[in-house]
């Protein structure tokens, strides 16, 4: 049964931190970096690359849309020769499930095999067409135990969404690096928080602004405009949609039984203070729960 555009915004809000650790915990940063990756920025864009093999940079801007390319050039793929691909995949896994094991504890162990009981179907079912970085990660293996599943799923479920949110704003005219500016605008995101873990130089900030302002979206002054707030409304509600099919197999059952187990999971890394409050993919997580 297809599920309503709000409970697919929903379960992504309450995936995304238990991918998230991946970004933000000590353990992921050191373990980064005894791989040999020079910073954190080479270790993101290695760790969240390698399934996609030993690619360049081009590929690397253009599946995560919003990175300027310049930033991209600078660990991409300059990374490959600290460390291959393999290692990086192995690294992550193996940090992300001691993050998640730490955080959660051995009480969590019912909540995590209810959901992986149902995402891994999830997971398994859904659509790869036009969703590089998913179907990257779709043809990794299966992690055998359940903490390593749990993110595993987590994370197939994450880049399905962000594929198909890169879709919705191509479809929209939006190009990557004026999608932060329009997010940060809209949402009211501390433009620091952008700024910071996008790079934008502040003549490229309001260069972006003044294009879109060009087309009505926003105001010079930095103040959302009607016609942007109907777009990035549009946006959303296309990246929902785009996201709904996955679980269309579910019953309304099931969909409750995993919003449930979710939400006890993910209160629990919230709780942590591990990952910032507002992070720049647009998730506030004091709207988890």
């Amino acid at each position: 049964m297809a599920i309503d555009l709000p409970t697919a915004r929903r379960l992504w809000r309450l995936l995304e931190p238990l991918h998230a650790v991946t970004y933000f915990s000590d353990e992921t940063r050191e373990a980064l970096s005894a791989a040999g990756y020079r910073g954190f920025w080479m270790g993101y864009f290695a760790a969240r690359a390698a399934p996609l093999g030993p690619v360049g940079p081009e590929i690397v801007t253009a599946l995560f849309y919003n990175f300027a390319p310049a930033h991209v050039a600078k660990a991409i793929p300059d990374a490959w020769d600290f460390a291959p691909p393999e290692t990086a995949l192995q690294v992550r896994q193996e940090a992300a499930v001691a993050t998640l094991s730490r955080m959660l504890g051995d009480d969590a162990a019912d909540a995590i095999d209810r959901v992986v009981a149902v995402l891994f179907p999830v997971a398994q079912n859904a659509d790869l067409g036009g969703r590089a970085l998913f179907a990257a990660n779709s043809a990794l293996p299966w992690p055998t135990d359940r903490v390593g599943a749990l993110w595993h799923a987590a994370t197939l479920l994450r880049e399905h969404r962000g594929d198909g949110h890169v879709a919705a704003l191509t479809t929209a005219g939006i190009s990557g690096r004026e999608a932060g500016v329009l997010h940060a605008i809209a949402n009211a995101t501390p433009r620091s928080v952008l700024e910071t873990s996008r790079q934008y130089s502040e003549a490229e900030w309001e260069s972006l602004t003044a294009r879109l302002a060009d087309r009505g979206l926003v105001e010079l002054s930095g103040a959302i405009t009607p016609a942007g707030r109907a777009l990035k409304a549009e946006i959303e509600n296309t990246t929902d949609r785009l996201a709904a099919p996955a679980y269309a197999r579910l019953s309304d059952s099931a969909v409750e039984d995993l919003t449930t187990s979710l939400m006890e999971l993910t209160k629990v890394v919230v709780a942590s203070g591990e990952i910032p409050s507002q992070t720049p993919i647009g998730l506030d997580l004091d709207d988890v729960g």
